[in-house]
């Protein structure tokens, strides 16, 4: 057996990490990984294939195994940690075994739609514990609901859930964003699904409007906004009847909130989008571990391995990517217009510098704004030959296609040659759209089992305070993520700490009258009584 070094030991975690990813749909951050029976070896070449033959075996020669651990166990170990996961020495039934053979984990993309879907169902446990609550109330009876996300198999989980608990669902999704045996499979449960993968511009458009004249939504659950939007302008006259709009994204209540300050927003928009649940899990973690397993499925499961990567926006989409290539050996520059995003993203480690100065030696460029033209014609002009450029997220032309002259997109294309005016010719990945989505698996399903939860909180709030809630945007209180984040605690085996119940604070407690200084308080604990006749105990008895 030959000893690994620490970078092999990377090299290991990310073959076996794009390969799962991109197998499962399993989320691995969050994730429980136990060591115990080694870490995988990996056979020639980059594409993330295992090779039993070369497993490096914790049970195996003692000189050998030590070899082994000490350097490549390590570097294995390190890289899991720095994506997110949970390591453990032992053996735990709970954990991800990275020596178990792939062949033994289901493989969602090349299941039928049914058992993608039964699959994704049983790992979303806070989605269906939710909304079967919600059906217990006797609220979602009746309730006419149109759904406008991405069409895959967990959205199809939240589709079976709203209808079993006798709502009237329908759903729309754009051609790319559509996986057409999900659509074929709903469609035979009795959704109303508009939404074909083959579907022209027009198509679709005409799609959108007949589930608006089908359902009638009182609830809209949205993705940027578009079908509440295309609701208020095509079909206005359904406004009378929409109670409000539970909205999945930052560039969705980015346009709610434009509608807002224009005087143009006349029903309630629940910010899904701003729980913390929904940016600081599905955008840095979901987001940012799809995107980054994806690309390594087009470009190779060591595509990270040394290069050099410009992110370009550092919210939660781009700080979740930008951490985890430099798991796999990236060395990340990071471009945000907003001065304390980027000082963020220097406390993280990176470099930030300004995009027409990261551009030029980048192999790698990722968008990660949700904004229009982040990349314009002028900066794909500044990029070397042959890089490559993504967007991850993202909304219609956030890299300035529509200014390429005879450019035309392809759904599913994974990569094409694109040559600019003037420029480089620069491997553009899934035509400029969002990477994860639309030649992945989207993402994870644990993920987005805390995404769907929320997304049942806000249709729940929307139902009990129908009628009383005021046009405009609004956001769910924090008792709502934590509630959520309880169950998605124990579904993990863990849980939050707790606090005693009485610390004895009251705000007359200062650094003078606290016992940490001058004459005020003695430093013993002593029983007093305070000015209104109420005894109290100082606070060195209420600090134990």
């Amino acid at each position: 057996m030959s000893t690994m070094t620490r970078d092999d030991g990377r090299r290991r975690f990310a073959a076996w990490a794009a390969a799962v990813s991109q197998r499962t749909n399993r989320s691995l951050a969050g994730c429980r990984l136990t060591v115990a029976n080694g870490i995988p070896g990996c056979a020639d070449g980059d594409d993330g294939r295992m090779d039993d033959a070369a497993r490096y075996d914790a049970q195996g020669d003692a000189a050998a195994r030590n070899d082994a651990q000490d350097e490549g166990l390590a570097g294995f170990v390190d890289a899991a940690a720095q994506w997110g996961m949970v390591v453990r020495p032992d053996a735990d039934d709970r954990a991800l075994d990275p020596a178990a053979p792939l062949d033994g984990m289901f493989d969602s993309r090349r299941a039928s739609g049914l058992a993608a879907m039964d699959y994704a169902q049983a790992h979303m446990p806070v989605t269906a514990r939710l909304i079967g609550e919600l059906s217990a109330s006797g609220r979602l009876a009746g309730a006419r609901i149109a759904v406008c996300l991405i069409l895959e198999p967990k959205t199809a989980v939240l589709l079976r859930l709203l209808r079993a608990a006798g709502a009237t669902v329908g759903v729309f999704c754009e051609p790319e964003s559509t996986d057409q045996r999900v659509a074929e499979q709903l469609r035979r449960e009795g959704v109303v699904v508009e939404a074909d993968a083959g579907w022209s511009a027009g198509e679709s458009r005409r799609g959108a409007l007949r589930l608006l004249d089908e359902i009638r939504p009182q609830i809209i659950i949205d993705d940027g906004a578009s079908f509440a939007r295309l609701a208020a302008m095509e079909r206005p006259e359904l406004l009378d009847d929409l109670i409000g709009v539970a909205e999945e994204t930052t560039s969705g209540v980015r346009a709610f909130q434009a509608m807002q300050d224009a005087g143009a927003l006349t029903f309630p928009v629940i910010a899904v989008n701003d729980s913390v649940l929904k940016t600081g899990f599905d955008n840095m973690h979901g987001t940012g571990e799809t995107c980054v397993t994806t690309m390594q499925r087009i470009l190779g499961a060591q595509a990270f391995d040394g290069a050099r990567v410009a992110v370009i926006g550092y919210g939660p989409v781009g700080r979740g990517f930008a951490t985890r290539v430099r798991a796999l050996g990236a060395r990340v520059a990071v471009c945000d217009t907003d001065p304390v995003a980027a000082l963020r993203a220097v406390f993280d480690g990176f470099a930030a510098l300004d995009v027409d100065d990261a551009l030029p030696g980048a192999d790698i460029v990722v968008s990660a704004t949700g904004v229009r033209h982040t990349v314009t014609i002028g900066h794909m002009r500044r990029m070397r030959e042959g890089a490559v450029l993504a967007v991850i997220g993202g909304i219609a032309n956030e890299i300035a296609l529509d200014e390429i002259p005879g450019f035309r997109a392809e759904t599913g294309r994974d990569a094409v040659a694109l040559p600019v005016p003037g420029g480089p010719t620069l491997t553009l990945l899934a035509d400029g759209d969002g990477v994860n989505y639309t030649v992945g698996g989207g993402n994870p399903i644990e993920i987005m089992d805390l995404s769907f939860a929320v997304q049942a909180c806000a249709v729940a709030h929307l139902l009990e305070t129908r009628g009383a809630l005021a046009p405009g945007l609004h956001r769910l209180d924090a008792a709502a993520d934590r509630r959520i984040a309880t169950a998605a605690l124990a579904v993990r085996g863990f849980g939050a700490s707790h606090a005693d119940g009485d610390n004895g604070y009251d705000w007359t407690m200062t650094r003078f009258a606290d016992g940490h200084g001058g004459t005020a308080a003695s430093t013993d604990a002593t029983d007093t009584t305070d000015t209104s006749g109420t005894s109290r105990t100082t606070a060195k008895e209420a600090r134990r």
